[in-house]
């Protein structure tokens, strides 16, 4: 508070020395020293038992905004714990009665719901502090806490708008200190334990937040050993935790779920009850549809085969152009330069890379020319070297250092004529004909009929294409014997899938061969493996639900794996020794019918569910080594 001062006392004040200012701490969200001292005439501690609603309001709303800070100690202040306590408590004992009783036609009164109002602000103040865990641990030792907890599970219905937000912030406080609270035995009075109403809430009620925090309570208070005498097989929340599976987008429900659901199956006895649920199948599928659900995987594929070595199916030869006999007969018509010009542009072609010595270019020139000089003169070589500037504006003669120089001509290179090798080629004599390669089958054809066949005097002659072991064929049955040693002229269509490349057993194999059908078969094509791993690890939904699937599948195959004994079948068989003793007491530790009835249907879900484990991948070895042993069993019946 501000004290008023006179001028003079102002003047006496400013000529006094002012004392030193120690810098205290920048605290945020309203966290003023003034509000928060720890003095019992602190202001928001007597504004919140001044009784007025505009003082509490106030004190409320700055102490919303302060426990949101991690700095807020609830011992801080000496009795604001008590005096949070005083509103929420009036609730449950009056207040609540209050709004049951005239909610339901009217309005309540604008008295009354302010201090509903203040009841819930308090609780949400002591919700947010008791985050912190010297706030829980106060809160959990303070004499009103269980009073209030029970008080309000007890006696508040949940189904009532009224009621769930301040239900749903007790839930939570409750959460903060679970992990403290030991049950009382399950023969004492149920007003005495907060289960009964969990259980119903996390069971019957259709609110979202108030069933996840039910559960969630449940799981912490489970957790505990001394607990687990409060468990029961028909468990509404049970029930809830099997219906919210199907929704998987809901990830806190499902969360919350399946935490509820681990820690009831990790009780032996509920472990066995559940396995003759007549869920239990049905809940199985659901469990291993969330691992599939949230498993990410990428695709990953090597190879595993040695390297394809591969020749195209049609080879050809590449050689230089030599002029045709038409050509040669144009440019012999022709006289110089023009000649020149045309020879070099049938010839050659412009190459930045290519080059030629002079010396070639003018050999080239005169062996084709000097023949025929009597009908025009040749040009000199210095001419011809010159006139190859004219053709091809980018070539050029020049010498190179040497030792020994080099007279050549850059940027033009020999034209080259790209023919079948084999395709076309006469293989008559025994592939010894010196026939140039054809350039069809007809000009193949009737070059055959006209220099082998047609020669041939008699009325009979053998086949001497290639390795034809044919020796007797009438004239005119080998016009159409020779038409099976020569290529179609129009090869029959591809399959799609079928590449122009022919696959070679090595590297150095030769191609093409005579006899193509005797080379060794080369590798496969394609030996490239392919298959889908995960590669990030599962999220704790995931893990939590093989963590069920898990105990649920060691309590069915239990005593599936039963280890022989020496017998007529067994003879010699070490390791078990009948003893009456051992057998009595085999005897009185037997399973009862119903737990073998369990474990017998719990075999055959997994038996089941084995088609939709086999597609679950996890990342870790440990966990994937889980899902292979239960794949397993779901094979054989057995571990």
């Amino acid at each position: 508070m501000s004290v008023l001062t006179t001028p003079a006392q102002s003047a006496v004040h400013r000529r006094q020395t002012p004392a030193p200012v120690h810098p205290r701490p920048n605290l945020t969200d309203d966290y003023e020293r003034w509000y928060t001292e720890a003095a019992p005439n602190n202001r928001m501690l007597l504004s919140l038992r001044s009784g007025i609603d505009s003082e509490v309001a106030w004190a409320l709303d700055r102490l919303c905004r302060l426990c949101q800070n991690e700095q807020f100690m609830l011992r801080a202040i000496p009795g604001l714990t008590d005096a949070l306590f005083e509103w929420p408590e009036w609730y449950t004992k009056k207040g609540s009665k209050h709004f049951a009783t005239y909610t339901m036609f009217f309005s309540a009164s604008p008295e009354k719901e302010r201090k509903r109002r203040h009841a819930i602000e308090s609780l949400f103040i002591l919700r947010n502090a008791c985050m912190h865990p010297s706030n829980a641990d106060e809160l959990a030792i303070h004499p009103n806490t269980r009073d209030l907890i029970l008080c309000a599970m007890h006696e508040l219905k949940p189904d009532s708008d009224a009621n769930s937000e301040f239900l749903l912030y007790v839930i939570e406080i409750l959460q903060s200190i679970a992990n403290k609270i030991i049950l009382p035995p399950p023969g004492t009075s149920p007003m005495a334990s907060p289960v009964g109403p969990l259980q119903q809430i996390a069971g019957c009620s259709s609110n979202r937040a108030l069933i996840v925090a039910a559960l969630t309570a449940l799981t912490i208070m489970y957790s505990i050993p001394g607990n687990a005498a409060h468990l029961s097989a028909e468990a509404p929340a049970l029930e809830t935790s099997m219906n919210v599976l199907p929704l998987i987008l809901d990830k806190d429900l499902i969360d919350s779920a399946l935490n509820y659901m681990y820690a009831h199956l990790s009780h032996p006895p509920m472990t066995k009850a559940f396995l003759l649920h007549s869920r239990m199948p049905g809940t199985l599928r659901l469990l291993v549809s969330l691992i599939l659900a949230d498993q990410m995987e990428e695709n990953v594929s090597f190879e595993i085969g040695m390297p394809a070595y591969t020749a195209p199916a049609q080879s050809y030869t590449i050689k230089d152009h030599e002029l045709t006999k038409e050509e040669l007969d144009s440019l012999l018509a022709m006289s110089e330069p023009q000649r020149c010009y045309e020879w070099m542009k049938n010839m050659f072609v412009s190459n930045p890379e290519g080059e030629l010595t002079q010396v070639d270019f003018w050999n080239l020139y005169k062996d084709v020319f000097l023949p025929h000089q009597d009908r025009h003169p040749l040009l000199v070589a210095s001419d011809v070297i010159k006139n190859v500037n004219n053709v091809f504006p980018q070539a050029q003669a020049m010498v190179l250092p040497g030792p020994p120089q080099r007279f050549v001509v850059r940027g033009v290179d020999r034209r080259k004529d790209f023919m079948a090798s084999a395709q076309f080629k006469c293989q008559w004599d025994r592939s010894a004909c010196s026939a140039d390669t054809f350039e069809s089958t007809d000009t193949l054809y009737e070059h055959v009929l006209e220099q082998h066949l047609t020669p041939f005097e008699g009325a009979h002659m053998p086949c001497l294409w290639a390795t034809c072991q044919q020796f007797d064929i009438t004239k005119a049955q080998m016009r159409g014997h020779l038409l099976t040693h020569l290529p179609d002229m129009q090869p029959s269509s591809k399959h799609p899938s079928q590449p122009d490349t022919i696959t070679l057993p090595s590297a150095n194999f030769p191609h093409p061969v005579p006899e193509p059908t005797t080379r060794p078969p080369p590798p496969a094509r394609s030996t490239r493996v392919t298959y889908m791993r995960p590669h990030v690890d599962p999220p704790p939904s995931s893990l939590t639900a093989l963590l069920c699937l898990r105990v649920l599948f060691r309590a069915a195959f239990a005593s599936a794996d039963v280890a022989p004994r020496a017998d007529e079948d067994h003879f010699g068989f070490p390791g078990v020794v009948d003893d009456p003793e051992d057998e009595e007491e085999e005897e009185r530790n037997k399973a009862s019918e119903s737990d073998m009835e369990g474990e017998r249907r719990g075999r055959k879900a997994f038996i089941g569910i084995r088609y939709l484990m086999e597609d679950v991948r996890l990342r870790h070895e440990t966990f994937q080594g889980w899902v292979t042993e239960m794949v397993d069993a779901g094979l054989t019946g057995t571990v």
